[in-house]
């Protein structure tokens, strides 16, 4: 019993170390491979996780990516004329098509052209935009482009075309218009050689300026035709015994051709420029040429005692008639005394207004068709 108890127990111990063996053998084979994966796992490279999406159901949206970055250019390009010629000193405006953007300071520029017509602009964002040139005696010009990113444009040439002003300045304009008047009234020669200057053809002409009115004096005065018509005078004068204190011969002449050339230029001065200067009227006679017969003979014989104001409104010819007496009054200081005093210097203005009209309806219907740069009259106002 003892013995079958011992050899039961001793059973028991050796299986309970082989039991207790396998498992140890276990737990170190399970441990091994454990530590191996976990080695291999280090090992290998971590594998790359997809980005996150946001789930549709919370409603925010997912983040964009950014868009190419624009870069900056440069726009240039010359300013010329109609000829080619460049033109400096041109003002250039740059601005953007789209309004909504111009608060960018690159895209509203304003250079000007240099020495070469050149101009440019730098740091330009691109997109469409607008070229304006200005520039002094020419038309302003607009064009239009699209600038690209980074692009360098080079603008068309920009040609000006020359500007027509229509407007300037009131009183320069009347002085240059009636400037050329004058010179026009100055070809005015009756067969060719005879001055006759105080005639206008022009109904509505500019009023002369009081230096144009000294011009137009000092020109007729000096004519060398005048003299010639002035000796001639003198020679009538003498032949018919007129202003005999003056006595005859070469010395009577003299004296002749004197008065009478001081009578022209007095009454030239006074009449036709000191006076209309001072009373704002026109010393010249403005030639009708149209409507009856009649009509043109009672204007003819009116503008004798009648003139036009520099305000173009017809009134009292006070020049004409105060240039006649002062230059009758004047020519008692120098006519001989049997010729002298108020009543003959009355006399002498009567003879000179009724002598004005005469010539006055010869300029009507005789002298136009004498002389030879006679402008064409447009039709006059009734």
């Amino acid at each position: 019993m003892n013995s079958a108890k011992k050899g039961s127990r001793k059973r028991n111990t050796r299986g309970s170390i082989f039991g207790l063996g396998s498992l140890v053998c276990f737990s170190l084979g399970v441990l091994s491979c454990c530590l191996s994966s976990l080695v291999q796992a280090q090992d290998q490279p971590q594998a790359q996780q997809p980005p996150a999406v946001q789930a549709p159901e919370t409603g925010t949206p997912a983040p964009e990516q950014p868009a190419d970055q624009q870069l900056a250019g440069r726009i240039s390009g010359t300013v010329v004329d109609g000829t080619g010629a460049v033109v400096v000193g041109a003002r250039v405006r740059l601005s953007h098509a789209d309004q909504s953007v111009n608060a960018d300071q690159s895209l509203n520029q304003e250079v000007q052209s240099g020495g070469d017509g050149q101009f440019s602009f730098a740091n330009v964002v691109p997109g469409p935009f607008q070229i304006r040139i200005t520039a002094a005696g020419f038309v302003t010009q607009t064009s239009s482009g699209i600038l690209h990113s980074g692009e360098a444009y080079i603008a068309p040439r920009n040609v000006l075309v020359p500007a027509v002003h229509a407007e300037v300045q009131v009183g320069g304009s009347q002085a240059e218009i009636a400037e050329a008047q004058i010179k026009e009234q100055e070809k005015q020669r009756v067969l060719g050689f005879v001055p006759n200057f105080y005639v206008s053809y022009i109904p509505d002409a500019v009023p002369l300026n009081a230096k144009q009115k000294f011009e137009l004096a000092w020109r007729t005065t000096v004519d060398p035709v005048n003299f010639a018509l002035t000796g001639a005078e003198a020679g009538i004068e003498q032949a018919d015994g007129r202003l005999r204190g003056y006595g005859q011969g070469a010395q009577g002449y003299g004296k002749r051709f004197g008065a009478s050339y001081a009578d022209s230029v007095t009454g030239t001065l006074i009449g036709s420029a000191i006076l209309p200067s001072l009373l704002k009227q026109d010393p010249r006679y403005f030639y009708k040429g149209t409507g009856s017969k009649r009509s043109r003979i009672w204007y003819a014989i009116s503008n004798a005692v009648i003139c036009k104001g520099d305000n173009q409104q017809w009134q009292p010819n006070y020049s004409g008639l105060l240039g006649d007496l002062a230059s009758g009054g004047l020519s008692n200081l120098y006519y001989p005394k049997t010729d002298r005093g108020v009543a003959l210097t009355f006399e002498n203005t009567a003879i000179r207004i009724g002598s004005t009209a005469i010539v006055n309806l010869v300029q009507e219907f005789i002298v136009r068709k004498l002389t030879p740069h006679a402008p064409d009259p447009d039709p006059a106002q009734p």
